[in-house]
């Protein structure tokens, strides 16, 4: 839920008087100041806002922007959203998580959140690594990976956060990137706009501990041919000249890069996107580098009849119907059914 502020803000009306305090460098800058340009656009009101975070580098995210926010424990930001968020309906409410404290130690709570369809906004931070605590390797962290937890390289395969999503049946998931300011304020708009759980996925730098992870597709002169930009009923085009482009390839089932203008491909063979369609998006959050190019933008946004909360409202309202104006009385209900005398 987006409610409107009732005068117009701009980004600078979002930041707080506390000094920002992250690495000098670090893509959380970024996706601040990203953010804060959002609520402006969505005008959204900072009394009906609500930022919760866990622990973690990213959790430092309500300190810094002029709403209300939780800074609560190490991966159980969902949870308290998931009450915030019961309580008052009308808020509009976002996770801010890292990819450690929200796939690692918050991993379950992350997945029940999806799962109910809570109207909650989550905005995973991944630098596939944990920051605050020195550079350990984190759930997302790829093969090979040396970190002070990780000496000789990371054996563990890494989660796909997009995948987890997906596999949580996630009914809105996005992803972009910490420097892509004209991306960013959009996706999380839409997010926000969503009537559900959405999931965003940054991608974002961490400069001290896994610098130039990214390097290879967001860097600025190389995202056009290692980035493919997703819009719904657009088709699925990247590189330079727009010439190549994604292909569903019916004999392997799989989707294929082609380029226009070779081995008779035209525009008609290019997949055109539909954000609505869960098996596109299924194949969509397996496309990784070097293979293929990354996917940014609406990945998958399919609403629910209704989110997790009006669900909840609704049967409070027919309990309370069936008590007829009676007070309910709680003694009662706890010593109704089956119960047991234990014999001295």
């Amino acid at each position: 839920m987006n409610v409107q502020s009732p005068k117009k803000l701009l980004p600078k009306d979002y930041a707080t008087d506390q000094d920002v305090r992250w690495c000098p460098g670090c893509g959380d800058y970024a996706i601040l100041r990203g953010v804060q340009k959002a609520l402006a656009d969505m005008g959204a009101d900072p009394a009906n806002t609500v930022f919760v975070s866990g622990i973690g580098c990213a959790a430092r995210f309500p300190y810094y922007v002029a709403t209300y926010g939780f800074h609560t424990i190490h991966g159980r930001a969902p949870s308290v959203a998931t009450g915030v968020k019961l309580a008052n309906p009308n808020l509009t409410v976002f996770v801010v998580g890292g990819d450690g404290d929200g796939l690692s130690i918050g991993g379950n709570h992350t997945m029940h959140a999806i799962r109910r369809n809570i109207d909650i906004n989550y905005l995973l931070f991944n630098n596939e690594i944990y920051g605050l605590t020195k550079g350990q390797y984190s759930p997302t962290s790829r093969l090979g990976t040396r970190s002070p937890s990780t000496p000789t390289g990371s054996i563990d395969p890494p989660v796909s956060a997009l995948q987890f999503a997906m596999g949580a049946n996630a009914r809105f998931i996005a992803r972009t990137i910490d420097r892509r300011q004209d991306h960013m304020p959009a996706i999380v708009a839409r997010a926000a706009a969503h009537k559900g759980c959405s999931f965003v996925e940054i991608i974002q730098n961490c400069i001290v501990y896994n610098d130039g992870a990214f390097d290879s597709f967001a860097e600025k002169d190389v995202k056009d041919e290692q980035q493919l930009e997703l819009v719904h009923g657009k088709p699925m085009l990247f590189g330079k000249a727009k010439n190549k482009g994604i292909r569903f390839n019916p004999k392997t089932m799989s989707l294929e890069i082609v380029t226009i203008g070779e081995n008779g491909i035209s525009a008609a063979d290019i997949i055109v996107h539909d954000e609505t369609n869960r098996m596109l998006a299924v194949m969509l959050c397996q496309l990784e580098p070097p293979n293929f190019p990354v996917p940014i933008g609406v990945i998958y946004c399919n609403p629910a009849p209704q989110p997790y909360e009006t669900a909840v409202w609704a049967q409070i309202a027919t309990a309370k119907e069936k008590l007829k104006g009676k007070p309910a009385d709680l003694n009662a209900m706890l010593r109704k059914g089956a119960t047991w005398t234990v014999a001295g």
